[in-house]
């Protein structure tokens, strides 16, 4: 696994050896994740469409964009941010309505968002590259821009016959995006997909800034997944799971009762969300019939949480009540986009223990933060909503 890491980041070294001067590039041979992004700076409905690939040809292209492989391998934040940095952004503008247009540009910005590997493209650029950083907290950074001139896909696109399925059905996207899920595509795939515009009723389609198709794809699965797990029996006991990623540590209450779902962030001074020198927090939760607006405080953290967890209760079979507490430390020091978040969970899913009651698992995960992660989260229970409700009603598991 070490090696694999180490490998890459050593041809990536070499490819920045060999071209030294990315800024006077006007026209080069690429090869793209395969990756498109839908940026959401210009005024809507015109957005940027832009093709990401690496200056040059490069082996393994998939692992400039390939959140699970970096989680994984336990990629550093250097690591990622090496291989980001070496992504162009070859962009256009583009009205949302034109993915229902066959528009050249926006043909290959479709191939290749729904390709299932990496995609051989020819890339001729009309400015110079732009070297400026992308500072946003909920996508993944890349390192350099420029406008496109033309765009050549120089390989057949392959593509999953269940996505060509949902892309010709006349269905809406979120029919399309719980199909394609079920049917084993994930979600990173699937935010692509949908950011493009190729998924819904053929009147409708549009294309979709990536920031929202992330966050939209979260949510539909979750959804989707949340119909089986409120079917569930109750989780027989109390339990505690945490993990650490990137800086990211997470503690995770499962309590037996009906769904219900709280998120607590805190940000130490000196992480990616907080430069300040006070801690800052956040919070949002739902209970059993779910929000009925978007959770505007954690933004898109909250439902790259509440994924992987109901995947988890769905995968044991199980329906619980859950509190969820992130600390963002220093030791995160640059942002990276969403992902890390719903990697960081997932990681900590792995990671269970089991208590008999409240009482127990309230003590026990107070000792196991402070021994672990330094911090005392006797400050998040006494405001946690969860907990109130937990702590004053009674079900009927309690009388007997």
């Amino acid at each position: 696994m070490e090696e694999v890491k180490f490998g890459i980041v050593e041809k990536l070294s070499k490819l920045n050896f060999k071209v030294k001067d990315f800024s006077n590039i006007s026209k080069f041979e690429g090869a793209s994740p395969p990756s498109v992004f839908i940026g959401s700076g210009l005024k809507y409905p015109l957005v940027n469409v832009g093709i990401l690939s690496p200056v040059g040809k490069v082996e393994d292209a998939e692992i400039f964009d390939a959140p699970k492989s970096w989680a994984k391998e336990d990629f550093s934040i250097r690591d990622i941010l090496s291989l980001r940095e070496n992504l162009l952004n070859s962009r256009f503008s583009s009205q949302v309505t034109d993915s229902r247009l066959n528009k050249k540009f926006t043909q290959i910005a479709k191939e290749i968002a729904i390709s299932g590997k990496s995609v051989d493209v020819e890339i001729e650029l009309k400015s110079r590259i732009n070297f400026g950083k992308n500072t946003d907290k909920i996508l993944t950074p890349n390192g350099m821009k420029a406008e496109l001139k033309n765009a050549r896909v120089t390989e057949n696109i392959k593509i999953n016959e269940k996505v060509d399925r949902a892309m010709n059905d006349e269905i809406k996207a979120g029919e399309g995006i719980s199909y394609l899920y079920s049917s084993g595509i994930n979600e990173y795939s699937l935010s692509k997909i949908l950011s493009v515009g190729v998924l819904g009723l053929k009147k409708d389609k549009k294309m979709v800034p990536t920031r929202w198709s992330i966050t939209a794809t979260d949510d539909i699965i979750s959804k989707e997944i949340l119909k089986k797990v409120k079917e569930y029996k109750w989780i027989e006991n109390y339990e505690l799971l945490t993990g650490e990623f990137l800086g990211n540590q997470y503690l995770i209450l499962l309590f037996p009762n009906v769904w219900s779902f709280e998120l607590f962030e805190l940000y130490y001074p000196g992480s990616s969300w907080n430069p300040g020198t006070d801690l800052k927090a956040s919070t949002d939760s739902e209970g059993y019939n779910g929000r009925t607006t978007y959770a505007s405080n954690c933004g898109g953290g909250y439902y790259a949480t509440r994924l992987p967890v109901l995947e988890y209760l769905n995968s044991i079979g199980r329906q619980a009540g859950v509190l969820a507490i992130r600390l963002e430390t220093p030791s995160y020091w640059a942002a990276l986009g969403v992902w890390v978040v719903r990697e960081s969970v997932r990681k900590s899913l792995t990671n269970s223990l089991s208590f008999s009651s409240r009482e127990e698992l309230i003590k026990n995960s107070k000792e196991i933060s402070i021994q672990k992660f330094n911090f005392d989260p006797e400050i998040i229970y006494k405001k946690s909503n969860l907990l109130r409700i937990y702590g004053t009603q009674k079900n009927l598991r309690d009388w007997f």
